[in-house]
């Protein structure tokens, strides 16, 4: 009974950032559908003093309010597509005419038509929750298709978006970033892959659109530990204005990767680090803390808490 309770006392009493304490996620990435806010997370299980990262599969967990969260458990992993091998690297759903489509980044398979690397595959479901298959039993995107950059893990942490006019975008990369436009079944190129990089660009894209302004959010700066930088442009394909810094570094982590959703009627912006106990750069945590924008729409520098966001209405 003791035990019992002390476990309950600890768990009413821990602050809210991390959000999520029973296992160790990483790479946030909001998604609000009929009411509900789902956050489609990688998942960290290196041990304490692992020189890298293990990231098995990903996880889903949802919200009402901001304050109760709901674990869905592991709903999709590397394992779920047959031609890929190792890690569970960012990634991100989108719905479109019904249906959920889940864009990863893992590692394909060696010894394969695409020669291994870095790559990027679909999943889709009828349902948030899935359950998410192969969408089309190969990788969307291979190494070989960008030859831009020397190393084998360039293409990864893809982000989607969908603009007014229906045309979708999917825009990836480390070390530099690349777009290409999607057909409408989101399964397909519809044009060329184009690379774009903006001022600091590391990794971790995310493009929305706000008041007529398209944003494009990532981690930059990685000769330091990573921050979260930002640009501004009138079009999905740029010319991307930089704007600067609206995240510095997060405790105990050298990366860190952006999510940002609206919610009802406020703004959040999602992130990692490596605070929860044990914690490390190699065993991170999502965090959520308001963003909030100027009159001219650029972005208020982020403020990093403890207590994270009240409830929700």
């Amino acid at each position: 009974m003791f035990l019992l309770l002390f476990h309950f006392l600890t768990v009413q009493i821990f602050a809210q950032n991390p959000i999520f304490k029973n296992i160790f996620t990483a790479d946030p990435a909001p998604l609000v559908h009929k009411g509900v806010l789902y956050v489609y997370t990688g998942h960290d299980t290196a041990s304490v003093n692992a020189p890298n990262y293990r990231m098995p599969d990903w996880h889903i967990y949802s919200t009402k309010d901001m304050k109760t969260w709901k674990h869905h458990g592991a709903k999709l992993s590397p394992a779920t597509f047959s031609w890929a091998t190792g890690d569970a690297y960012a990634a991100q759903c989108v719905e479109r005419n019904g249906k959920f489509y889940w864009f990863v980044s893992t590692f394909h398979k060696p010894n394969s038509a695409s020669g291994g690397g870095a790559c990027i595959g679909v999943a889709v479901a009828d349902h948030p929750l899935g359950p998410f298959t192969d969408a089309i039993g190969k990788a969307l995107i291979v190494n070989e298709m960008t030859q831009d950059k020397p190393h084998a893990w360039h293409d990864i942490d893809p982000t989607v978006f969908i603009d007014d006019d229906e045309q979708a975008y999917l825009y990836w990369g480390n070390g530099s970033m690349k777009w290409v436009k999607l057909k409408e079944n989101m399964i397909e190129l519809d044009g060329p892959i184009t690379v774009d990089t903006p001022k600091n660009y590391i990794e971790g894209p995310w493009v929305y659109k706000r008041n007529g302004w398209y944003y494009l959010v990532y981690a930059g700066n990685g000769t330091n530990p990573e921050m979260i930088e930002y640009c501004m442009a009138k079009s999905p394909t740029g010319p991307w204005e930089y704007k600067g810094i609206i995240q510095e570094n997060v405790p105990n982590s050298f990366t860190t990767h952006p999510g940002i959703i609206d919610f009802k009627g406020k703004s959040y912006f999602f992130y990692h680090n490596g605070a929860l106990p044990t914690g490390s750069m190699y065993r991170r945590s999502i965090c959520v803390d308001y963003l909030y924008y100027n009159a001219d729409g650029t972005i208020k520098p982020i403020v990093q808490t403890t207590t994270g966001v009240s409830k929700a209405p």
